[in-house]
């Protein structure tokens, strides 16, 4: 039952932090917007809010639910994992700086960060993601909200980073 309560503040200690991240994307929005910023995949977003909401709920549920022990073997690397993807993800966010967003915002005229973790990988947050979201539920067994996570999470990423991809190009076209 130890176990289940540090484990209950792990996933209440995430879950601020992902407030803290929707406060700054907010903020994002708002200095992207004021500089003519195009948002794209709209209709998708709510579909990745529900499935990272998910993955807190479906965790701590699991957990609570089915029970699974605590295994220091795994669970010790798995949060060592989640600690790394949330530093990759807030490398992201500091790199992005004012561009950074939930949301996928371009503003037009600006050309696409390639400093940072950008330099090394196309779409280092969505890495991030996916590492913390397979990580995260493992820190206490609850194989089987990573696995759904993770599966439900490629689908996601597949449109989101389509999207992205098609919003980035748009800055390049000729005006």
């Amino acid at each position: 039952m130890a176990s289940q309560l540090w484990f209950t503040a792990l996933i209440l200690a995430v879950g601020a932090e992902r407030l803290v991240e929707l406060v700054v994307a907010r903020r994002n929005s708002r200095w992207s917007f004021e500089r003519g910023g195009v948002e794209y995949g709209r209709s998708h977003y709510p579909l990745l809010v529900a499935l990272h909401s998910g993955l807190l709920v479906g965790a701590l549920a699991e957990v609570w639910i089915r029970g699974p022990e605590f295994v220091p073997a795994l669970g010790i690397p798995m949060l060592a994992l989640a600690i790394i993807g949330q530093a990759l993800r807030w490398w992201c966010i500091a790199t992005l700086g004012p561009h950074w967003n939930t949301r996928v915002i371009v503003v037009p005229g600006t050309a696409p960060v390639r400093g940072g973790p950008y330099r090394l990988l196309h779409h280092p947050n969505y890495l991030a993601v996916v590492i913390e979201g397979a990580a995260l539920p493992l820190v206490h067994g609850a194989w089987i909200t990573s696995v759904a996570f993770t599966v439900l999470n490629a689908a996601v990423l597949t449109v989101r980073i389509r999207v992205e991809n098609r919003a980035l190009a748009s800055l390049a076209a000729p005006r």
